[in-house]
């Protein structure tokens, strides 16, 4: 990671700190989500632990992270209410539509993300973007079925490759695929949410962050999502 942007990583997971601080009711449960700004916010959440209820940890990566920290994690299914989930993104548009699944954790990201009464992604500005498309997007795969979701996958324009000596959290396969401009993230989720063996797509559009903290040399800015 280049300095400048772990400096700026540094300070979207210090923005997000003080949020949850601000907006999440004390004694109330925190989803976290996975990756390198997610690990930076877990470190800097450390210093308001008191204040939470406890976690849910979208990955067994950002459990422990959580766990080593004395941070009280819990099942999702053992939480009936979530107010605040955060996390950051491959790649975010200006309509608040993001690619994730870099870290390989987007089916328990999702789940989380769904469950959440408001998604906040923490990222630095290098993660704008005007078109989805320039990260690769991520599809956990069944194996029994990563052949024949690669042809189908070119079938819609994108070169899907095998993400090697990677296992999921659930033990299926991450296929990153290249080479699409996604002008409608909505109608492409959709779509690869019927294609048979795909048990989630990186495409966070239906369920777009409700809030953006992007960390700028300006300083880290906050933009919500218009309804």
């Amino acid at each position: 990671m280049k300095p400048d942007q772990d400096r700026l990583k540094r300070a979207a997971a210090r923005a997000a700190r003080d949020y949850v601080a601000a907006n999440l009711p004390t004694g109330a449960v925190l989803g976290v989500g996975t990756g390198s700004t997610a690990n930076l916010f877990i470190d800097e959440l450390a210093a308001i632990k008191e204040r939470l209820g406890g976690t849910v940890a979208s990955s067994e990566a950002t459990r422990k992270r959580l766990e080593t920290h004395g941070i009280r994690v819990l099942e999702l299914n053992a939480v009936e209410e979530l107010p605040i989930y955060v996390d950051g993104a491959d790649e975010i548009d200006h309509g608040m539509a993001m690619i994730k699944g870099g870290g390989g954790a987007l089916t328990r990201e999702k789940i989380v993300a769904a469950v959440a009464g408001s998604f906040v992604c923490v990222c630095d500005q290098s993660k704008r973007v005007t078109t989805l498309g320039r990260f690769p997007l991520p599809l956990e795969v069944i194996p029994m079925a990563r052949a024949q979701v690669v042809r189908t996958v070119a079938r819609l324009g994108g070169q899907a490759r095998l993400r090697k000596d990677f296992v999921t959290d659930n033990g299926n396969l991450i296929l990153d695929v290249h080479g699409l401009a996604i002008a409608d993230p909505c109608a492409l989720e959709s779509e690869l949410d019927h294609i048979a063996g795909i048990v989630t797509n990186g495409l966070f559009a239906r369920r777009g962050a409700d809030v953006l903290l992007l960390a700028g040399a300006g300083g880290v800015s906050t933009y919500t999502r218009v309804t």
